[in-house]
């Protein structure tokens, strides 16, 4: 199937899902199938150790419409999603997650609204099947404090199942920066956008690869990626500190004048050091986790490595923009 040929692609990051792979490719393509598209189903494998790999590999084999794009180590969830924008060759491209909890059949829905002039689609989750609690309040918390101190609004309770227009897959591959956030990057670009709410059901096998740890990095790329909140709290730290000092003095000075012996000895001096350092140590950390992604931008490594050639002969150069792209028309 030729690049000019494919007007959806279907682009999926996949790590240690062997046992769910089977059933989403069937899903998948029962969908694009009964919808008359000229389709591709890219599977991303993300240095996967349990099979993936070699499923993917023979499945892409016996079947066109899939691609495999093999990295050559784990590289991570949102770079996994970077690639398969990167590889798409569809007038659309669609992202979703392996483990079915994005339904496939959800994918007919995203496509009738950008059939309708949306250039992006993303589905909005009003039920959670198979989370807990704690994982459903911190997400609402996250999302909610996120649109509060940045200037992107992150539509509420989505994730990066989403379909999007080749104009805006375009926008967004030549945003290369380390330290991702797909769904804010998606909001930022802009274009006609809208949702369509499906109900996401629970892991269809095996066990999450969003541990607490990765969930609380996800975020922390998050407000850093757009948002200098945190360098203004150690701002405002500062004047706390310093506006404490200043009330202090004078009331310090005056129990000394009455002979009080409330402020004798080094207590009070050593809780001040203490408080003063503890400020200054929030400050110096706040202030290397941004020198530390300018760092990591500095290098200029790529944002990832493939092993098979046969993803390399179609890839489209991001720095290059719409210079190779085919017709966006939906006619």
């Amino acid at each position: 199937m030729t690049k000019s040929e494919i007007n959806i692609s279907v682009a999926v990051p996949v790590y240690n899902e062997i046992e769910s792979l089977p059933e989403l490719y069937d899903r998948v393509k029962t969908v694009m199938d009964d919808l008359g598209e000229p389709w591709e189903l890219i599977l991303i494998d993300d240095g996967s150790t349990d099979g993936s790999s070699e499923w993917i590999e023979a499945i892409s084999v016996d079947d066109p419409h899939v691609r495999p794009v093999m990295f050559a180590r784990n590289f991570g969830h949102q770079i996994a999603v970077t690639a398969g924008m990167d590889f798409s060759q569809g007038r659309a491209v669609i992202i979703m997650d392996s483990d079915l909890q994005d339904p496939p059949e959800v994918i007919s829905d995203l496509v009738e609204k950008w059939r309708e002039g949306y250039e992006i689609v993303y589905a909005v989750r009003t039920e959670r099947e198979g989370e807990t609690w704690f994982k459903k309040t911190t997400a609402a918390l996250f999302y909610r404090l996120i649109n509060r101190i940045t200037d992107v609004e992150i539509p509420l309770d989505t994730g990066d199942f989403r379909l999007m227009d080749r104009q805006a897959v375009d926008a967004l591959s030549q945003m290369r920066e380390r330290h991702r956030f797909p769904r804010a990057m998606a909001a930022w670009v802009g274009f006609r956008q809208t949702g369509v709410p499906y109900k996401r059901a629970a892991r269809f096998a095996g066990e999450t690869k969003y541990p607490f740890r990765k969930m609380l990095r996800l975020a922390l790329n998050a407000i850093t990626g757009f948002s200098y909140f945190p360098l203004q709290i150690a701002t405002y730290l500062g004047f706390f500190a310093a506006g404490v000092s200043i009330i202090a003095i004078p009331i310090v000075i005056a129990f000394r004048l009455v002979g009080s012996p409330a402020f004798l000895g080094q207590a009070t001096t050593l809780i001040a050091v203490l408080f003063l350092g503890g400020v200054q140590l929030i400050s110096l950390g706040i202030l290397g986790e941004y020198i530390g992604r300018i760092y990591d931008e500095a290098k200029g490594r790529p944002l990832y490595i493939v092993r098979n050639p046969i993803s390399l002969e179609n890839k489209i150069n991001p720095k290059e923009g719409n210079k190779k792209r085919h017709d966006r028309s939906h006619n």
